[in-house]
């Protein structure tokens, strides 16, 4: 391999870089500072935007407290309305964790006849928290598993003995569907919100697949059916119609953006990243009419060159709004970028991976690279613009993401199978070999039986941050098995 070189080498950190001068390092393609933002540009929230991943409704959650008065745990004297207090109180300060969260039931709950008075409500949730405030709540737990909806329950230190039951319990058919956070940690009450936020951004999203190959009707039954994903095959007439309804003054803005903030245009002419700027805010308009979240285009297929440039740009732009741009017509890729922004509010990096045991690494490799890797309110990474490496033509965002970075790499397999593993960032490599945009992930667990079992194609969808309990209970919720690569 040709030895790394410029701000990605192995050999010089981000910081290390950031304190030299563009003189002292000559020949280096990115030679200016990142800016911390870019007071606008990358900023644009779509339209009746809730949070990154989902356009028009909030996440429907049943907050129940649970609890008998003059329970003997924790104490006969605990006031359940004051303890209630407590509890809201801590949501009222964090509201911005909960900004997207609509609790359609919250009620203390003390006897279980309350439960059956509310059944019908919580058949309609994306999730129940109940909140374990007593001892002798397990009648009123189990009322609520009747309903066989996604459910965390929450119990802190010394609420009762009945988390000895609760193992037992998630054994059971009526609890194959909790989630126990055993813990004083109130900041986890947020993370519960998580597996329900995932399911209803899979439930609302809609994918716009750009090609004029046919869809398999299998496939888009299939997720239909379990998650209520709509995919809607999109042809090369509409995209057009939408590219030259884009004001070219519109899109010489957007050029002049995305020009001016990268640290260097190494390849492209001007006039292509024209193009791919006048086509991203199609993407937008586009995603805009049909109230959709995602959308990806069969660029290496029907589409290669019937369109007025690469889609890589446009990508780009989305998922550093909150929606999502998927490469090469791949509905996988697309299922688990909302899965994967629903769970952490942050977009996915599609790559074409490549092994190095020397460093016990995976390299994964793509020449679009995600700008806004901790989401649409994070920083930025610098970037700098260059053609698509295999082909020598269009217009990519090359990114520079970050060194001891933790991510996790997943892919949804059909509906009921999920492959992942998770790793830490060691390099950021810079060569002219593979595609533009580099990470290598030193991989948690057994590199050796990752490439010896690897299976279900090339791609997989990385993303910032361990995620790894977060897709456990996703995947319990809905019964996908998950099966860790390494």
């Amino acid at each position: 391999m040709e030895p790394a070189l410029g701000l990605f080498s192995q050999d010089c950190s981000r910081r290390a870089f950031l304190r030299q001068s563009a003189a002292a390092v000559a020949g280096c393609a990115f030679c200016v500072a990142a800016p911390r933002s870019f007071g606008g540009f990358l900023d644009v929230k779509p339209s009746g935007w809730i949070s990154p991943g989902c356009r028009t409704s909030r996440v429907k959650v049943a907050k129940l407290y649970l609890g008998r008065p003059q329970a003997h745990w924790p104490t006969p004297s605990m006031d359940l309305e004051a303890e209630r207090r407590r509890y809201e109180a801590f949501f009222a300060q964090k509201q911005k964790e909960f900004a997207d969260v609509e609790f359609v039931v919250n009620e203390l709950i003390t006897q279980k006849d309350q439960v059956g008075k509310i059944q019908e409500t919580l058949k309609g949730v994306d999730g129940i928290l109940a909140i374990h405030l007593s001892m002798g709540v397990t009648e009123m737990l189990e009322a609520i598993l009747s309903n066989r909806r996604p459910t965390m329950l929450f119990a802190a230190p010394y609420s009762g003995h009945e988390w000895t039951r609760f193992g037992e319990l998630r054994k059971q058919d009526s609890g194959d569907r909790l989630e126990c956070l055993l813990t004083s940690d109130l900041n986890q009450l947020a993370v519960a919100m998580r597996p329900f936020r995932a399911l209803h951004h899979l439930r609302e999203a809609k994918i716009l697949n750009v090609t004029s190959r046919a869809l398999s009707a299998d496939f888009v039954q299939a997720v239909a059916a379990k998650y209520g994903t709509q995919i809607k095959a999109i042809d090369r007439a509409r995209i057009l119609d939408a590219y030259h309804s884009i004001p070219d003054s519109a899109a010489e803005a957007e050029t002049k953006l995305w020009i001016r903030h990268a640290r260097k245009v190494v390849e492209p002419p001007r006039e292509e990243i024209f193009r791919s700027c006048k086509q991203a805010l199609a993407f937008e308009k586009l995603l805009d009419e049909e109230q959709a979240t995602v959308i990806t285009v069969d660029c290496y297929g029907s589409m290669y060159r019937q369109l007025p440039a690469f889609p890589c740009v446009g990508f780009v732009r989305l998922n550093s709004m909150g929606l999502g741009g998927i490469c090469e017509s791949d509905l996988q890729s697309a299922m688990t970028h909302i899965l994967l922004q629903g769970l952490s509010g942050k977009p996915g990096f599609i790559s074409d991976p490549t092994l190095d045991e020397s460093v016990q690494g995976i390299i994964l490799a793509h020449c679009l690279g995600s700008i806004k890797m901790d989401g649409p309110e994070g920083e930025a990474a610098p970037y700098q613009l260059r053609t698509i490496m295999e082909r020598q033509e269009g217009c990519v965002p090359q990114v520079q993401m970050r060194r001891g970075q933790k991510v996790t790499q997943a892919m949804l397999i059909g509906t009921d199978k999920l492959i992942y593993f998770t790793g830490d960032v060691i390099a950021t490599p810079d060569t002219e070999r593979g595609c533009r945009t580099k990470i290598t992930v030193k991989v948690d667990g057994d590199l050796e039986k990752l490439w010896q079992n690897w299976q279900h194609g090339l791609h997989r969808v990385t993303v910032y941050g361990d995620l790894s309990q977060d897709l456990k209970r996703f995947c319990r919720f809905t019964g996908v098995k998950m099966v860790n690569e390494a």
